[in-house]
């Protein structure tokens, strides 16, 4: 049995989604943390359990049966994610499971900048050190980042924000096709290349391209790191919110999300999901 956990998630659920247009439905299993919010996947055949990374006994009943399991990264950062990682990766080794993957990202590093990817280099590590054989799955950066972006934009049409640097933007939507396969049809062996989009786009980019799909003027604004942190805080983001989005910007224009790899558009054999697709679904709404 498939297990993905994060089931209900966008991402998790995007897969299951397509998971079910390549395997029976008796052959997939849902780990979520409210079984009542996938009771459409239920309905569908999905076995769905509750699973909390948080609580190994839940993941013991989750994973049961398992012949892969796709553990999809928590909402967290840290040793908080960290920990949580540990717990779901010792579960699924003492599943049986003959595989485990992951969902990464194409920026995992160390040394980066941005919090949460030091955090996937160390689970890419947990998962070597687990002995299970394990494909890492580095996808692109979400292209879902910009429309939260945008927004603000729309109103002031001033997409202010600090120096930048090109991302290779990626669809939740092309990343959950990809994941389905790569379940279905047992593809990639340890980490992916990027699984990216097909071009890199900066912030000039972005706002040039909401304007164009929105038909309202939106110009690119380059502002300080301590003067966008401070706009935002008063936009009612959290404070460590607002940090995050400083490190993603320092660490786009050090070039980390900038690489633009073909291997997500082989995998899906067609045209990938466009910024301006992603952009056009959203905010032509």
């Amino acid at each position: 049995m498939i297990i993905v956990t994060g089931a209900n998630g966008q991402l998790g659920h995007g897969t299951i989604e397509r998971l079910l247009e390549r395997v029976p439905a008796e052959q997939v299993g849902a780990s979520v943390r409210d079984v009542e919010k996938a009771r459409d996947l239920a309905d569908r055949g999905v076995r769905v359990r509750q699973g909390d990374f948080a609580d190994p006994a839940s993941l013991v009943h989750a994973f049961e049966g398992a012949t892969q399991i796709l553990i999809v990264s928590a909402n967290s950062i840290g040793e908080e994610l960290l920990g949580l990682h540990r717990r779901a990766i010792d579960a699924a080794k003492a599943s049986g499971a003959r595989r485990v993957l992951y969902t990464s990202h194409m920026g995992a590093n160390p040394s980066s900048v941005f919090p949460p990817m030091p955090d996937h280099a160390a689970t890419e590590e947990m998962l070597r050190a687990s002995g299970v054989p394990f494909t890492s799955l580095r996808n692109g950066f979400y292209a879902s980042t910009t429309v939260a972006l945008v927004g603000a934009a729309l109103q002031s049409g001033e997409l202010a924000v600090p120096e930048d640097g090109p991302v290779s933007w990626t669809s939740h939507a092309d990343l959950a096709e990809a994941t389905a396969i790569t379940l279905a049809e047992e593809t990639f062996d340890g980490i992916t290349p990027g699984l990216t989009g097909g071009e890199a786009i900066d912030m000039a980019g972005v706002a040039a391209l909401a304007s164009d799909v929105s038909g309202r003027p939106i110009k690119h604004v380059v502002v300080p790191d301590a003067e966008f942190r401070a706009g935002v805080i008063a936009r009612g983001v959290p404070e460590f919110a607002a940090d995050m989005l400083v490190d993603m910007f320092a660490a786009s224009r050090q070039g980390e999300f900038a690489n633009v790899d073909p291997t997500l558009g082989r995998l899906l054999n067609r045209p990938l999901t466009s910024l301006r697709d992603v952009l056009k679904a959203t905010l032509s709404n």
